[in-house]
This record gives C-alpha cells, structure tokens and sequence, in this order.
C-alpha cells in the first residue's frame, strides 16, 4: 500500500469467498465466455500436454494479426506478466505511470526497486490526457487506453506526442478489443519511438484462469523482455488459446461483442443518468467495457449493493480516485435492469421508469 492506495486490490477479490454467490460487476471479463468453439480449441491441446509447450505457431498467429514480423511479438502468461518483466528486464531510471489506471504496472515497478513518478489525471478534464504533464525525463511512461478504471479512450495521436528519443512508451491496450474497429490502437504501429503495446486475450475471452497475453515492441526490446522470462513461460493450452483468438472468425466475434457492449454500455450509462439528483455522475465517453462513477456514500453504497446480491468495484484504490468512486462492468440488459433497481434501493432513492431504458 502506498498513499493509502492499495496497488495490488483488483476486482476479482469482491466476489471471492461470501462474494462468490454476488452478480459480478467488479471484474472486467465479459460475461458467457470463454465460448464453446474456444473451449473445444483448449481442450484439444490436452492430448499435448506431455510435450514442452512449443509457442512458433500461436506467435505467428499473433505476429499475423498485426501485420508485424514474429521478432515483434512475446507471448506472455497474461499482461500481468508483461508489467513484471518490463519492470525486470529494462533498465529505466526515471519510470512515470499515468494515472488513474490499473495499478499493477506501478507495482510490478516498485517491486523492483525503481522510484516511480505519477502524473494523476484531472476529474475536470475528463480524465483526458495531457501529454504536456508528463515530465521530459521520463525515461518510461506507462498509460492504458482506453484506461481501466477511467473508460476513457484516448486519441492515438495524443499518446504518440509522448514518444522521445530514448524513452520507452508502455501502452496497455488490454481492453482496446472491445472497443468498436480498435480505433485510436496503436498495436502494430512501427513509426512511434521506443513504442511497446502490451495486449491481453483474458477479458473477452473470459481465459482469466489461463492466463494469456502478448507485448508488441521492437526486436530488441522484445528480446530483452524474453531474456528475463523463465523457460516454456505460456502453456500448450493458453497457447491454443492465442492461435485461435486471433483468426479471422474469432476477430469477427470480438467486433460483434465489442458493438454489443457499446450498446450495452449506452442503457447502463442512461440508466445511472436518472440517478443525477442523488449526485451520481458518470465519466463520459465511456468507451470500455466498464463504467466509472462517482456517488456520495460511495463505500456504504457498495456494501448496500452487496447485501442485494451485486458486486462493484471499489475505486480507491486507484491513485487519484478517492472513496467517492465505483467501478462497474457492463452486462447484459437483464443483469443491468435488476442493478439499478438494487441500486436505486441502495441510494435510498425511488425507482426511476427510465431506469432501465430500451
């Protein structure tokens, strides 16, 4: 814990233990996944498991995806990996994480001895970012995008001002799937300095348990990054799992899922609208596949909440967010209408009839 934030709190644990029971809204993994085609896809490579795991394929596969040759592309056990050996492997001085965003690159950062910087987003601005905030020293500046717990997706161009000469530019684009033709992505881009794109198949694929995902990144940073992973890092399953999500049938899948969650998305963010009088405000656009809101009581809403059989996530600990802030996953219409109900019971407010829009 640092400044009161505690860096290694994530969603999963508010529907662990008495929480397993809850709808979960707290974790970010859409919801009815991994599909059936995918599964059948894992549980073929069972028969393999004798054999160390052989990742030429599945790295093609990925270097395909991106139109980018296999020296580009490491497979990595989840992105979590990926901030773990960044934070090993690379030798940084001045490292910046921009914030608020998933907190696990600064801790990764700091368990490895390096003194790290923040630059904290302004509510006021939209949580926008500034890259003129960013200090010129910053030998590694982390940011995501669109920005877990923000949803705020930020243009491609305005991330790429950040690039310099000698720096490293860490873009976790973890949830850039589901996000409608991946506009503003920068995976697959070779024209932006010191660029490296960290990319996870966890979250719309629902393979959090397997633990799947990839760094995009020069040929020499990528072979620094491997030089510190240990041997036969990704399992023959999670490898299947990363040739099949990136085919051509799987891509059509995540587009279709990400224009359903925009959709989705639209009916929660409307339905927290009518809640306006009781001071619940949304942060908009909200282009992820989550919603972050800021309501008086925040912390006894929450546990209202669970009390009504829901799950959210708590936001403070995120630096720049304080007690006042909520993070919900978008679900489907059903899951959606029941938790404003919940919630309008938890703010101690009438149900709205515009709650639960058409």
């Amino acid at each position: 814990m640092r400044d009161g934030h505690d860096l290694r709190h994530h969603g999963d644990a508010e529907v662990r233990d008495d929480g397993a029971a809850l709808v979960d809204l707290a974790v970010n993994v859409r919801a009815g996944t991994p599909p059936v085609w995918l599964r059948e896809r894992i549980a073929a490579s069972l028969a393999s498991l004798a054999a160390y795991p052989d990742g030429r394929a599945a790295r093609t596969a990925v270097a395909a995806r991106h139109g980018l040759p296999v020296e580009r592309v490491l497979l990595t056990a989840g992105a979590a990996e990926a901030f773990v050996l960044l934070a090993r492997a690379l030798k940084v001085r001045r490292p910046v994480v921009v914030h608020p965003q998933f907190t696990e690159p600064e801790a990764a950062l700091r368990d490895a001895g390096h003194t790290v910087d923040r630059v904290l987003l302004r509510e006021e601005d939209g949580f926008r970012l500034d890259p003129s905030a960013v200090p010129e020293s910053a030998d590694l500046v982390v940011v995501g995008n669109p920005t877990n717990p923000t949803s705020v997706l930020h243009p491609a161009s305005a991330i790429a001002q950040l690039a310099r000469p000698g720096r490293l530019l860490v873009v976790d684009e973890a949830f850039m799937d589901a996000v409608p033709g991946e506009r503003e992505a920068l995976a697959g881009r070779t024209d932006v300095p010191g660029l490296v794109v960290l990319r996870s198949l966890t979250k719309t694929w629902g393979l959090a348990g397997l633990r799947i995902g990839y760094v995009l990144s020069s040929p020499e940073v990528i072979a620094e990054l491997e030089r510190a992973q240990p041997l036969w890092p990704v399992s023959t399953p999670a490898l299947a799992a990363a040739e099949a999500c990136v085919e051509p049938r799987a891509l059509a899948e995540a587009e279709d899922a990400a224009r359903r969650i925009a959709r989705d998305r639209a009916r929660l963010v409307a339905g927290l609208a009518s809640f306006a009088e009781a001071g619940v405000r949304v942060v908009e656009p909200a282009e992820g596949p989550f919603v972050l809101v800021r309501m008086p009581g925040a912390a006894e809403v929450r546990q209202r909440l669970r009390t009504l059989g829901y799950a959210v996530r708590r936001g403070d600990t995120f630096p720049g967010l304080g007690g006042e802030w909520l993070r919900l996953a978008v679900r489907d219409r059903e899951t959606t209408s029941g938790f404003l109900a919940a919630l309008a019971t938890a703010l101690d407010a009438p149900a709205r009839s515009a709650g639960a829009p058409a």
